[in-house]
């Protein structure tokens, strides 16, 4: 397989930029997840790395060639949509091996790629059923089958789980990640769902307005958010992010703190009134209301009992907050 570099990247359409200078790496045989709101260039890069779209300046590597020229046929990436685009009146074999016999590859050798595909992605009971017989799962599946048989040296993924329901979606992770480990590749995927990329990535690459706000493993990025924008967008529910003033730290434009370290007690602390509560049987996400500040969530275990209106006191766990500056980046020192 291949490490993935991007060098000095740019991407305009006419006089818009969506792309401004952006150097990037993505290591050999990693699971990288390319994650922001829509709008903030992930998939344009996507597009960039697989050929679809040629870059306004910079240069994109593949393993040490320089592919910022060639098409994408030229670049060993396969790529999977997030519409499926499989052929309705082929079975799911000739789906799978469709582009092998069109580029003359022997039967023999095609026949072994099918079943090593087929077996990885346990579609072996499905090979001569057609895409209507087959679930929403079932499908995408075949997609990621097609661009297996490849061989490629990177596989590329563009919101593949977009399509499906939510159980879907959660057994579709779970099996692109044994995907990964077994077949041991550089996989690039491009989501929305930070919930996709904290269960699937072991590097996030978080985009913001077509630049890399900040890059890391899940849990560094959950643990040290860099910024504002990276600190409310990873998580489920989000950081709350409050005054500085309002939690006496002034010297903090912005202070984080995460849902499950806002300390709910009967004693000390500030007086605050449940808004809304939402019971998920695990736990219980509640919104309150405090003097300066109109919606702060505290993650509470399921079984405590909790409902609108409630009053209770609540404090900051000093030893989990984050503290951002004028800019809404990360301030290194911690409170005296």
């Amino acid at each position: 397989m291949a490490e993935v570099r991007l060098e000095n990247v740019t991407k305009s359409f006419g006089t818009l930029t969506v792309i401004p200078d952006l150097s990037l790496t993505v290591p050999d045989k990693s699971f990288t997840v390319l994650v922001g709101p829509s709008g903030c260039g992930k998939s344009t890069l996507l597009r960039l790395i697989a050929g679809l779209e040629r870059p306004s300046s910079g240069r994109v590597r593949i393993g040490e060639e320089d592919v910022t020229g060639k098409e994408p046929s030229k670049r060993g990436i396969s790529m999977v949509f997030q519409s499926y685009a499989l052929y309705p009146h082929m079975s799911v074999a000739r789906n799978i091996d469709f582009g092998l016999r069109i580029s003359g590859t022997p039967h023999e050798e095609r026949e072994r790629r099918l079943a090593e595909a087929a077996r990885i992605l346990a579609l072996e009971d499905y090979l001569d059923r057609k895409p209507a017989e087959l679930s929403g799962g079932q499908r995408q599946r075949v997609a990621i089958g097609r661009s297996i048989v490849r061989n490629p040296k990177v596989f590329l993924f563009d919101e593949p789980l977009s399509n499906l329901d939510a159980a879907l979606r959660t057994q579709m992770r779970i099996e692109l990640a044994e995907l990964h480990q077994s077949i041991d590749s550089t996989m690039i995927y491009v989501t929305h769902d930070q919930v996709e990329a904290m269960t699937l990535a072991d590097q996030i690459v978080v985009m913001n307005k077509g630049r890399i706000e900040q890059i890391g493993s899940p849990m560094d990025l959950y643990d040290t958010p860099a910024s504002v924008f990276v600190a409310g967008f990873i998580g489920s529910p989000k950081m709350n992010l409050l005054p500085g003033r309002a939690v006496g730290q002034p010297q903090a434009q912005t202070v984080g703190i995460r849902p499950e370290d806002v300390r709910v007690s009967e004693g000390e602390g500030w007086d605050a009134t449940a808004r809304v509560v939402e019971t998920l049987g695990s736990d219980t996400i509640a919104h309150l209301r405090l003097a300066e500040v109109d919606d702060l969530t505290v993650r509470l275990p399921g079984h405590m009992r909790l409902k609108e209106g409630d009053r209770l006191k609540v404090s900051l766990d000093p030893d989990r907050q984050h503290r951002f500056d004028a800019e809404g980046r990360r301030m290194a020192t911690a409170p005296a």
